[in-house]
Parts: structure tokens; sequence; C-alpha cells
């Protein structure tokens, strides 16, 4: 295996693969190099002298300026590398018109629901309106736990502090999410649970729903019922009686939608995992599936390419949007727009929130952007989508189920354990925490560094998917990890 790695042909730094001796001549595609001192993996060395204020380049784009000169060999992070960021910025549509071949889509096999896309689970759900009924939703789904099999594949309450005591967009928002997630094409029932004098009830969270199944729904607002829990079974078991009778069945691939996050990251994430999931992006979207790209803050410093590969103008003025709404929501809060790579990223060789954007916008493929969705909105238009929320891990991966993903596949260089509503692939960037983590992790990226090509590893990662699509637990589904997580972006009353 190879050591170290020069990712585009201008960069100046290169990847250490395996953490390096100082004094070794490396060699490395373009050249060998001696570091000055040991580089732990995922860090940088530098390829050539770089001088004081020198852009520094990764990825083929500036990563930030050196704060002080660095000798050929040097360790290049956070001690001598600034953000080059700032504020909101002004840009141009440049578009760099990305050709996608289409390609007849595979099939998985799924639950076809009467109203919007097929089902990968045909699950149970219990949703509270709000956070006053988070117990009665929970021993509701434990006493439930009954009704699991021939054909309920799981019964979850996604319980939240939200619902109440919010005002304006940010109450919008809570209702939205709720009535996404009571329609989505996994839950084979869902059961709105509420309390009766919150401002998010049942009959603010229908209206938000459009159209649905309702025979799939049911509602309780435990105020108006003597037992709760009687009613709330009662109810639960209807659904189940209905869900019992459906089995899996051939469903095209342009009908799955999928979201793409990553979390955890080190310096090979950009490299393997990220790549793996672009190319894997770019398969299903060529099929009329749908894929969707989220983490707004971690595109700063990558936003161009992504707006360079908006299918028309429009699309580029929404992403502009995207990322400048997104910048003025921190600057808002007096809040620095660069500070973001977290302790765990820079220990595992992130710099610059340039650095992790290049890295995590390779997720996206190369196909082009077919839609730019606000946080919450549903996807509707097939292909590569741009969705509106934060970084943070269970935030965002909630969103990405919100907006309609059956499935999330999440990138990690560090390892977590997490799952959200819907299920949550994790995929190591290196093979070391594969073996380490097998508990956590389902797919092991790292293979691209033993000789598997990225065109051979993202087939692979596409089968992967087609046969959790078709019933295969992930990690987080075996270990029973099912969470939720609203963005917060109010006053609480």
């Amino acid at each position: 295996m190879n050591k170290l790695v020069r990712i585009a042909s201008g960069d100046m730094v290169a990847v250490a693969l395996q953490p390096l001796t100082a004094g070794e001549t490396i060699a490395y595609n373009g050249g060998e190099i001696a570091p000055l001192e040991d580089i732990p993996m995922g860090h940088k060395v530098a390829l050539r002298d770089i001088q004081k204020g020198e852009p520094v380049i990764k990825y083929g784009f500036p990563i930030g300026s050196a704060t002080e000169d660095i000798p050929a060999g040097g360790h290049v992070h956070t001690n001598n590398l600034h953000t080059l960021l700032s504020g909101a910025l002004e840009y141009e549509y440049k578009p760099t018109h990305p050709v996608q071949q289409k390609r007849e889509p595979v099939t998985f096999m799924g639950y076809p629901r009467a109203v919007g896309r097929p089902g990968i689970r045909n699950e149970l759900w219990i949703i509270p309106t709000v956070g006053c009924v988070n117990d009665i939703a929970n021993a509701l789904a434990k006493a439930a736990q009954r009704l699991v099999g021939r054909g309920v594949e799981g019964v979850y309450a996604f319980t939240h502090p939200y619902g109440c005591s919010q005002m304006g967009g940010d109450q919008d928002n809570t209702r939205q999410v709720l009535a996404d997630l009571a329609t989505h094409p996994n839950a084979g029932g869902v059961l709105l649970l509420g309390l009766g004098c919150e401002n998010s009830g049942i009959d603010q969270i229908l209206p938000h729903m459009g159209e649905y199944d309702q025979s799939r729904v049911r509602t309780l607002v435990t105020q108006n019922v003597e037992d709760e829990m009687d009613a709330g079974m009662s109810l639960l078991e209807e659904l189940a009686a209905r869900m019992h009778k459906e089995v899996r069945v051939p469903c095209p691939a342009d009908q799955l939608v999928v979201g793409l996050k990553c979390g955890g990251s080190d310096g090979l994430s950009g490299i393997t995992a990220n790549p793996t999931i672009g190319v894997f992006s770019d398969l299903l979207t060529s099929m009329g599936g749908s894929t969707i790209l989220t983490e707004v803050p971690e595109m700063f410093g990558a936003e161009t390419i992504l707006m360079g590969r908006c299918e028309d103008e429009g699309l580029f003025d929404k992403t502009v949007h995207l990322i400048n709404d997104f910048k003025a929501y921190f600057e808002s809060y007096h809040m620095p727009v660069y500070e973001n790579p977290s302790p765990g990223n820079k220990a595992g060789g992130i710099t610059t929130l340039e650095d992790k954007a290049l890295g995590c916008t390779q997720k996206s493929g190369s196909g082009p952007v077919r839609g730019v969705l606000k946080y919450a909105e549903k996807v509707q238009t097939p292909g590569l989508n741009l969705l509106s929320a934060p970084g943070n891990d269970l935030v965002a991966s909630t969103a990405l189920a919100a907006s309609g993903a059956q499935m999330v596949l999440f990138s990690t260089g560090r390892g977590t354990p997490f799952g959200c509503p819907v299920p949550t692939v994790k995929i190591a960037s290196n093979s070391p925490l594969a073996h380490k983590k097998r508990n956590w992790i389902d797919f092991d990226a790292g293979r691209l560094l033993d000789g598997m090509t990225l065109e051979e590893l993202g087939q692979d990662l596409m089968d992967y998917v087609l046969a959790v699509a078709g019933g295969k637990l992930t990690r987080n589904e075996e270990n029973g990890f099912h969470d939720l997580a609203i963005f917060k972006q109010g006053v609480t009353l």
C-alpha cells in the first residue's frame, strides 16, 4: 500500500495514508518527499516550500493560507494554516454542464405505498406532537413490541423536546418535520400522539401532511381519553393488523431517495469514503433515483463547485441563498462561520473548514444539481438535491429523513454508533476503524487503499444499499439505535 497520496496534480500537500516517520524518503504520485517530523495518518505534509501568507492547495483548491513559512516535508496543520473564509459573498453563475449517462434502474424488494414512494422498512412509528407525552410514547412502544412480526418490522417512538413554547418559523419547522415523518414511506403505520393543549397539536400537524394514505395514520389526544395506554394500544393493534398482511415486492431503484452525510471525519474521508459515496450517488441518480447532500456549513469553501453544477440559473440562485443565508444565521448569533472542524476532525488531519468542505462535497459525485431544498422540504425532483440543514450529525440525518430519504449513508473516519429515524449505513474511511468497530461500521471504504478501484467500491456500495433497501439490517438497527433531533432555530417561551 502507498504511504502518501497527492489528491490533485497541483496540490502543495500530500496526505499520509499511514503514519510516516521523520527522515524516511517516501514516494507519492508525482515525486518523493522526506518528512521533517513524524506525520500521523490522515495528516498533510508539504511537498514544497510554502511561504507565509501563500494559499495552500489541496483537492486542487485553496484550503487556507500559511501563517508562517512551511518547509518542504513539514507537517501542515492547525499550527501553521488558517482559513480564508469570511462572511457572505457574491457569486457568478459559471456552469460546468456535467453530463450524466442514463441507466436502466435495477430493483430492490420494498413495500409499495398507495401514496408516495415505496418504503424500505414496514415499521410502526409513534410520533409525539409535544415533549410532554414522550414517556407515554416510550411506554406504548415498549408494550407494542409484541406486535412485531408478520409484516411489522419494528415499533419505535421518536421522542423530542419540542411542540410547545415555540414561535414563528421555529414552530413551523417542528410541525413540518413531524408531518414529514408521519407520512414517511418507511412507516407502515403511524400513531400521532398529542397532549391536547400544545401549540403544535395534532390539528396543527395534519395540514402540513399534504396528501397521505389516511389508512396508515391514527391520532390520539391523551387529555381526551380516560386511559391513554389502553386507547393507544387499541390504535396500534388496528394499524398492525393491516401491516401484518403486507409483503415485500420488487420496486424500481428510481424510487429510492438516499441521504448523504459524514461525521467524525478524518483526513482519509475525502480520499476513500466520500468519493465512494459520490460514485454511488452518480449510479443511483443516473437510474432516476435521488440523493440529498446536506450539512450546509460544511459546504463553505467548496460551494462554487456545487454552484457550477447547478442545472440552471434558478437553482444557482437558490444555492447562493442556501450558502449565504446559513452564513447570516451564524453571524446573527455573532459566531464565526469558519469555526467548524471538531477536535476529532483535527486529530484526524482536517485543519480548516475549506479542507473539510472539499472532502465533504466528494459525496455528491459529479452529476448535476437538480434540486435545492429548504429545511424539512421533501424531495420532488429526481437527481442530486441540496438541503438546508446544519452539520450536526443527528440533526442533519433527521433532516434527510424528513425530506424523504429512506436511508442515510454516513461516512466516518473516527466512528459513531447513532442511528436516525431511517437505516443509517456507517461507512468507514479506513480499514482499522472498520475492523475495530465492527458493531458500528457497515461498510469498509478503506479497501480503496488495498487495491480496489473507486468504481468497484462504488458498485459494491450500490449492491449494499440495495440489500439494505431489501431488508438487510444496518448496525444501528441491530443495536436498536433510532433517534430524532429537530433543528432548533428560535426562542423558547
